[in-house]
């Protein structure tokens, strides 16, 4: 993939503002469970971060997706997991539906100020019984008049203690589970929203993380994302992005635990030498080098595919699982290497270690991106 001055930009900007405003307050929002979204979020609206992909008329930049992945990387020098995947629902997951097939006047109401930063958005897919299998979801919108009549919940629900409004995924009508669910732009202070619990997790602390419960709550039925009963078909493309986003984001991570364990075995001595002298560290290190420069070069591969309009839903789903996997191989290893000092709270390679799990559960469990590779291959069993 070739790079432009314009992609350069991107990075450097990202950068500065990485380190002047964020990675500075990292420790501090990792203890207190939760960063100040719609202030991060609003300093990158100034910027113009939020919608490098979208409209311009609604804000953005209407750049192709390689701008975007450009961001999702440089996410990756943030020296935590939390913050960068709430930015990535924002820009990723919650607003590609909306951008690509809402009204205008939805886009106008919801998207526009999601780019400037001035709404935070959730995306409401996962459930309390329907995760990675999103066909089983079991959160109804009825028609009553008008309007929407919503009831159910939602669980694992990324930004949703500081949403201003969620992409929700609702059942409309009866029928085969992938003809049956539509999108609903559901703003988050309407009655009958309720957040019955903030989830403490193992990682991924400074990202809020809530059930949320709906009892008859009622949204007009505009706020209706593209055509009724479509909204699977739309929630599975919009899975495309996020797990080009997870693929990407996840590079820099694992670099930057690699080269903090190297710098501090380089100094740890063990039987009279460094660590990072014995052939087996230096061997394994640079094989996990290897190993991340080739799942960079998939999600490039993948990403100028989907720049030129082809279905990347074999290779985004293959960069995921690689991804889910190798952040979990990388942050292992190198915690082993900082020997009792990798098994404290606040070492950087145990973060990693705590973020990196989620990779391959959120966003598509392993098993389901090997499902989905197996059916591009045409080797699942016929039922």
């Amino acid at each position: 993939m070739k790079f432009t001055q314009e992609h350069e930009e991107i990075r450097r900007t990202m950068k500065r503002f990485i380190e002047a405003e964020i990675n500075p307050h990292v420790d501090e929002w990792e203890a207190a469970e939760i960063f100040p979204a719609h202030e991060v979020f609003k300093k990158l609206g100034n910027l113009g971060m939020l919608g490098l992909t979208k409209p311009e008329a609604y804000g953005g930049a209407a750049l192709d997706y390689s701008y975007g992945m450009v961001f999702a990387e440089t996410l990756g020098q943030i020296r935590c997991g939390g913050v960068p995947m709430a930015i990535g629902v924002q820009t990723d997951m919650a607003t590609p539906a909306l951008a690509r097939f809402g009204s205008d006047e939805l886009r106008r109401e919801f998207l526009a100020p999601a780019i400037a930063g001035d709404h935070v958005a959730c995306i409401g897919v996962s459930e309390p019984g329907a995760g990675s299998d999103v066909a089983s979801i079991k959160t109804t919108a009825r028609k009553d008049g008008g309007d929407y009549v919503i009831n159910g919940s939602k669980m694992w629900i990324t930004n949703s203690l500081q949403a201003d409004w969620m992409c929700l995924l609702a059942n409309t009508s009866e029928g085969a589970a992938h003809k049956n669910k539509t999108l609903i732009v559901l703003p988050m202070k309407t009655k009958g929203v309720s957040v019955a619990k903030k989830i403490r997790k193992i990682g991924m602390m400074s990202s809020d993380t809530g059930l949320i419960h709906f009892d008859d709550v009622r949204v007009p039925q505009r706020f209706r994302i593209g055509e009724e009963g479509m909204g699977f078909t739309y929630q599975m493309q919009q899975f495309q992005e996020e797990r080009l986003w997870a693929a990407a984001s996840s590079v820099p991570g694992m670099i930057r635990t690699l080269q903090d364990t190297i710098d501090y075995i380089r100094e740890r001595k063990l039987f009279g030498q460094a660590v990072l002298d014995f052939q087996y560290v230096h061997y394994r290190l640079a094989e996990l080098k290897t190993e991340i420069e080739a799942l960079r070069a998939l999600t490039y591969r993948a990403c100028e595919m989907y720049i030129e309009g082809n279905d990347v839903t074999e290779l985004a789903s293959m960069a995921k699982l690689k991804s889910g996997r190798l952040r979990r191989e990388v942050s292992d290893a190198c915690l082993q290497y900082w020997g009792g000092m990798g098994f404290t709270w606040d070492n950087p390679a145990s973060r990693a270690y705590r973020d990196g799990r989620l990779g391959s559960i959120g966003g598509g469990s392993d098993e389901t991106m090997l499902g989905i590779i197996c059916k591009y291959m045409n080797i699942l069993p016929r039922r």
